[in-house]
């Protein structure tokens, strides 16, 4: 299958640390990609470089056959790439009602095709519909992380960035999100790069894996290769 994202020899410094020493990548269209690893090995900053918010050092990110190094992070936005952090990043002053908008904005369109876009959200994560008028901060950490995914599909996305979904979520939102994310992928060809530490939850979604340890990449392959010597050798403390 064709790549959506390529990155190749990426690297990348915070604080003039080295963390991402060379890292290749690919999301094939239409595909989930997982990027694993244990706590602290540069995964979080590989989403954040591909969004434009950390600057690389050296390699080539490609998205959709152009580089994305002339790209500031809302040309990346516009240009298809969803992006929802780890904690979520919703606004918590702003109703859901009000977040789901700030998705629509990115990319104005008819408030017929609005609408329908919305409902398409609705349907996946049908707890919003019925929390419009709550502001985003009371809502549970469940909630939080489904109005986040849903803001972000409403920008229309061609490929969608994940970062640690399942943290902190009780396990019936989780195995929704799961189920969400497989609909996704059937039914639009919506592109996935999810970063987590849940095995069961990549096995269940992914269609690939890389495994990251100290900003590179050291293992990979189609996700039946996630086997149990991988995660023993790869991601137990």
């Amino acid at each position: 299958m064709s790549a959506l994202l390529k990155l190749s020899g990426v690297e990348g410094d915070i604080g003039g640390s080295r963390i991402l020493r060379g890292v290749n990548l690919e999301v094939s269209s239409g595909q989930v990609a997982c990027l694993m690893g244990r706590n602290g090995v540069g995964k979080s900053t590989t989403l954040r470089t591909i969004m434009g918010l950390r600057t690389k050092q050296a390699g080539a990110l490609v998205f959709d056959g152009r580089p994305l190094d002339p790209l500031s992070t809302a040309q990346r936005a516009f240009a298809g790439i969803g992006y929802v952090p780890q904690g979520r990043d919703i606004f918590p002053h702003l109703t859901v009602d009000e977040n789901l908008e700030v998705g629509i904005l990115l990319h104005p369109r008819s408030r017929a095709e609005a609408r329908e876009d919305r409902e398409r959200v609705y349907a996946l994560f049908p707890v919003l519909q019925s929390m419009l008028a709550r502001k985003g901060g009371v809502l549970s950490g469940g909630q939080q992380q489904q109005l986040a995914i849903a803001r972000a599909l409403l920008t229309r996305p061609k490929l969608l960035m994940l970062d640690e979904p399942t943290e902190g979520i009780q396990p019936s939102i989780i195995e929704q999100i799961g189920e969400t994310l497989a609909r996704l992928k059937s039914q639009g060809g919506l592109s996935i790069l999810l970063v987590e530490q849940y095995v069961d939850f990549c096995r269940a979604v992914g269609d690939s894996f890389y495994a990251m340890d100290r900003g590179l990449i050291v293992a990979s392959g189609p996700i039946a290769d996630l086997t149990d010597k991988v995660v023993r050798a790869h991601f137990e403390v």
